[in-house]
């Protein structure tokens, strides 16, 4: 029976079908997380063969003794993996730690977790880049903007969503920006591209293919919605376009991908871009080797009659999986933001989008800056009702 210890199985909540799934292939279910055991959901209890809590997962010594402790008990581990960005330099330094060969390593994060490092890997993958800068000095910043002028940009060059990220559109919001940014972090800047995100998410084989591809679209800026406290919508696509699939297996072979669940995002140009291409082209934008986040597995599965959680953990148990895929159709993200005087009530949401709804429910507060208070999931077959859908759900009196 292979090992797999899963961090943090409890958070967020949907993973739990990720432990779920590699029981139901015969592995050995090993959760560590900060959670007491007799608070997990019965779904996550009945999803592991064993849990050990520690009192904070930020704590590294005592997660080191954990995972210690289960190979102590149950021999070798063929798997360690969280599927979270925030844990996937901890991840990797356990793996190294304990000679677990199967994931990144220590000596991989700086290409797969730093902005700058990634673009040499997009580079060689044939895919354009926005011009960069590391943030140095005012007179460094300066010299940069001056050649790809104002909007720039600025966020921690290894950096979580869209957190301490800013758009600076004057010298006097550069100086600010200098004077407020976090100490001894390493920020980029780049140039602003006018695009929308659209996302590769794939389940990467042993071999480095795809057992499973989507992709999703978000046609307002994340970064826009954590600082404006804005809605957040995105969507899954009912068909990937051509271009985002091929931008997807070329970028997974430059950064040596293989068995993972994916997240990799693109630009998809709004206008022509000197440097970068034509409007709507792909340029690249960050990678993300884990699956895209909050509820969106659960949207891949509706919006492709599938089941993502298995495919997944049929790779890691099998190397393969022959999980279905169905009907195709759009599943839309719709996350409204508490205070704003919506046209539309729950009761309303409800009543005319009932039969389309798959989750209905509130956002956890630590995910809410990023995805809004309340989430509305639903399943539309064509392009014209999703746009309807959220004209509707979002229209302010």
């Amino acid at each position: 029976m292979k090992n797999c210890i899963f961090i943090s199985p409890n958070f967020p909540t949907n993973y739990w079908q990720f432990c779920h799934e590699l029981k139901n292939n015969g592995m050995n279910v090993l959760g560590i997380g900060d959670q007491p055991y007799d608070e997990l959901t019965d779904e996550l209890k009945n999803s592991l063969n064993e849990y050990y809590k520690v009192t904070s997962l930020e704590n590294e010594d005592e997660v080191y003794r954990a995972v210690a402790f289960f190979i102590f008990k149950h021999g070798r581990i063929d798997w360690l993996e969280s599927n979270n960005e925030y844990w996937l330099e901890r991840d990797a330094k356990l793996r190294t730690d304990f000679h677990i060969t199967s994931g990144f390593q220590v000596e991989d994060i700086p290409r797969i977790k730093f902005k700058s490092r990634m673009k040499e890997y997009y580079i060689k993958a044939k895919i354009p880049v926005a011009r960069h800068h590391l943030v140095d000095t005012l007179e460094g910043c300066l010299a940069f903007i001056k050649t790809v002028g104002y909007p720039v940009i600025a966020k921690p060059d290894n950096g979580v969503g869209a957190a301490h990220t800013y758009k600076l559109s004057d010298d006097e919001e550069l100086k600010t920006f200098l004077e407020r940014k976090l100490p001894d972090i390493p920020y980029i800047m780049e140039e602003f591209i006018d695009a929308e995100v659209n996302s590769y998410d794939a389940v990467i084989g042993a071999d480095g293919e795809p057992l499973f591809e989507t992709g999703n679209v978000t046609p307002n800026s994340i970064m826009d919605i954590v600082n404006n406290a804005d809605n957040s919508i995105y969507y899954i696509v009912k068909e990937l376009a051509p271009d985002t699939r091929e931008a997807g297996r070329a970028a997974v072979k430059s950064f040596g991908v293989k068995s993972r669940f994916v997240h990799f995002e693109f630009f998809r140009l709004l206008k022509d871009h000197e440097g970068l291409g034509k409007k709507g082209q792909i340029t690249a934008l960050e990678v993300n080797m884990r699956p895209c986040g909050g509820f969106t597995p659960d949207m891949i599965n509706f919006a492709h009659s599938t089941n993502v959680y298995k495919i997944w953990a049929d790779m890691i148990a099998f190397g393969r999986s022959t999980v279905p895929v169905g009907k195709h159709a759009y599943c839309a993200f719709a996350g409204l933001r508490d205070g704003k005087n919506f046209v539309m009530s729950h009761e309303d949401i409800m009543e005319k989008y009932g039969k389309n709804m798959r989750m209905v429910g509130r956002i956890p507060d630590v995910l809410s800056g990023a995805m809004g208070n309340q989430m509305y999931v639903a399943v539309f077959d064509t392009k014209r009702q999703l746009d309807s859908f959220y004209k509707n759900v979002l229209k302010c009196k």
